[in-house]
């Protein structure tokens, strides 16, 4: 416990503490980690399709979150920061290998629990693979918009993040929406 009967994941942060810096790195990254690890998963494994690649790359931001957050002052929210170091990860990664968007084949949507039918789990795995496909398609600014959206942040958040502003990601999100919204009414298998 620390001061004031808290301990230090539900410390508050405070760039000016007297603690070295390593004990106030180790304390932002454990509460980055406790907060969002579930999400720069689901973000390295939607970036990156092989499961192996896709761990290289969650650990690649990791390292770079641990890294960063030694310089990080508090002029943001932390679940900002985590995001935008993530993002530009992420982005990084998916220069580094750009050759074009591939298709997503079944056997790389997880599989889902078909207990009792069948066609309806075959059903929900082909929509699955159409919106991975589609979302997978995107330019990486747009995919990275898509990514954070259904991460649940805000526009102002996603604009934080990736730099845009907020009226820009909010007008990204329409058009990425009427176009899945087109995709999935016209039948269109990509």
């Amino acid at each position: 416990m620390t001061k004031g009967g808290m301990d230090a994941m539900t410390a508050p942060i405070d760039a000016d503490t007297d603690a070295a810096p390593a004990a106030v790195q180790e304390r932002l990254y454990q509460q980055a980690v406790a907060a969002h690890a579930p999400a720069i998963a689901r973000l390295a494994h939607a970036v990156e399709r092989n499961p192996d690649r896709a761990r290289d790359l969650e650990q690649d931001i990791h390292l770079a979150l641990w890294r960063s957050l030694s310089g990080f002052a508090g002029r943001s929210a932390l679940s900002t920061f985590v995001y935008r170091v993530a993002h530009n990860v992420a982005a990084s990664h998916v220069a580094r290998d750009a050759r074009g968007a591939k298709g997503v084949a079944l056997e790389d949507i997880a599989d889902l629990p078909a207990a009792d039918d069948p066609e309806g789990a075959a059903a929900t795995t082909q929509l699955l693979a159409r919106i991975h496909a589609l979302i997978a398609a995107l330019r990486q600014p747009d995919r990275s918009v898509m990514l954070l959206h259904l991460e649940g942040l805000e526009a102002a958040a996603i604009g934080e993040i990736t730099g845009l502003s907020a009226n820009h990601v909010a007008v990204k999100l329409h058009r990425i929406r009427t176009m899945l919204a087109r995709h999935f009414a016209s039948g269109d298998p990509r």
